[in-house]
């Protein structure tokens, strides 16, 4: 039945090499479920509720995938969002978590309907490379600082903004302990590197007494507190809607772009245009029906995931891949005494090495071209240094479309650009706040 249904002959694989892609995939991802809910809890979301909602919005999403797309990615919160929506969206523009909620539904929604009718296509055509580049890059650069600040490696200075914390407190210490902890591991092929260093350092913490251990297994706590707790009409605001906006271009580039990119790792996309490829389209559909799911349930955008890249490299071909990774997330309801156990300075360094790999797409960035380097680096540099993932991608899409007007190239900018270029000069005209 399994073989029937994956169609596991045909792809070259079978139930037992997919079941271990799926726990490679899985143990690479599986960080998410306690740096999600410590990011999102900074916005007066209850904390166990998110751990939940993680898990389930993972579960969903991946289970979506794996059956009806057929493909071998795993879905969760995505990094990145998570973080706009707490520091920015909540903390800087003081919007409701719950209207933050809202604007993940209708950005869902959106998405959901670009991608029905092929205008998601259309925008990633038309989008620059060097900008899809430099958002990755900015919001890992964003997730730097938040990761630095949080654990005390810098802190705020009247005279410069930011300088060198004191590095002799535990905290810090633990932080450059796992960040090295991390690296060493992931450079030596150690599956779940990420997840062994949060909960190494969790386990250090607590024997060090900086944090209190809280056990290990437990029934799942109630959803309650978050589920359906979303604010439509509260996000439709005119002052949100550049919030939607941007939610919608990071999942268009962050989700297209690996899907795309595991996919043809793993074979699985066929020659000739997007749209006469059905798995693609599945796979499109399904990663934009997880972000509705996940707003419901309450939690950040759900998205594709690039670590499903190791399960793939295990010999993952088809969904009973994602299938697996989606159990092992709902499996994982059970364990948040654990996730409540895990103190900031076990996942700072998950997000500074998250960050690390996010900055290799600035080695494909054309910097030959001034017109595309210079407002590429500008979008990455504006996101920590405005501390939004808003103002980078406002700064970069408008400066591009400025220089290649000046130079005399504005034929060369697709009509995607412009559209967006022109939004963001809008929101700076009418809203030049947040």
């Amino acid at each position: 039945m399994m073989d029937k249904f994956f169609k596991l002959a045909q792809h070259g694989t079978s139930v037992r090499t997919e079941v271990i892609a799926g726990v490679t995939t899985f143990l690479t991802m599986a960080y998410i479920i306690f740096v999600n809910p410590d990011i999102l809890s900074t916005t007066g979301m209850d904390r166990d509720a998110v751990f939940v909602a993680t898990c389930l919005a993972a579960a969903i999403g991946s289970a979506i995938m794996g059956l009806w797309a057929n493909w071998p990615i795993g879905m969760a919160p995505g990094m990145g969002l998570n973080a706009f929506f707490a520091f920015t969206v909540v903390g800087a523009m003081g919007f409701s978590w719950q209207q933050a909620l809202g604007a993940v539904f209708i950005s869902g929604v959106i998405f959901l309907i670009l991608s029905i009718t092929g205008i998601r296509r259309w925008l990633i055509a038309g989008i620059p490379s060097s900008m899809r580049s430099a958002i990755a890059a900015g919001i890992g650069l964003f997730l730097a600082i938040i990761a630095m600040q949080s654990s005390g490696l810098i802190v705020d200075s009247p005279a410069t903004l930011v300088t060198l914390g004191d590095l002799t407190e535990t905290g810090a210490l633990l932080t450059i302990a796992g960040f090295f902890i991390i690296a060493a591991l992931d450079a030596m092929g150690v599956k779940g590197a990420i997840l062994i260093g949060i909960l190494v350092v969790t386990v250090a913490s607590i024997l060090l007494g900086v944090s209190e251990f809280g056990g290990i297994m437990s029934a799942p706590p109630a959803i309650t507190p978050t589920f359906m707790q979303l604010d439509i009409m509260g996000a439709l605001s005119f002052g949100i809607v550049h919030v939607i906006l941007v939610m919608v271009l990071v999942e268009i580039f962050d989700a297209t772009g690996t899907l795309i990119g595991v996919a043809k790792r793993a074979g699985l996309l066929a020659e000739g245009p997007a749209h006469q490829n059905k798995g693609l389209s599945r796979a499109l559909m399904a990663d934009s029906t997880a972000i509705v799911a996940g707003s419901m349930l309450g939690t950040s955008s759900t998205t594709a995931y690039a670590e499903s890249a190791s399960g793939v490299a295990a010999g993952g071909r088809t969904g009973l891949t994602a299938l697996v990774v989606a159990l092992l997330f709902l499996l994982a309801m059970f364990f948040a005494p654990l996730a409540g156990s895990v103190p900031v300075y076990a996942t700072a360094p998950a997000l500074l090495y998250v960050a690390g790999l996010m900055m290799r797409e600035m080695a494909e960035i054309e910097f030959a071209d001034v017109t595309e380097s210079a407002p590429a680096v500008l979008t990455a540099i504006a996101m920590p240094f405005t501390y939004s993932i808003a103002n980078g991608l406002a700064f970069g899409f408008v400066s591009y479309a400025v220089l290649k007007l000046l130079t005399g190239r504005a034929r060369d900018v697709h009509a995607a650009t412009w559209l967006v270029a022109g939004l963001f000069v809008l929101k700076f005209a009418f809203f030049p706040e947040g």
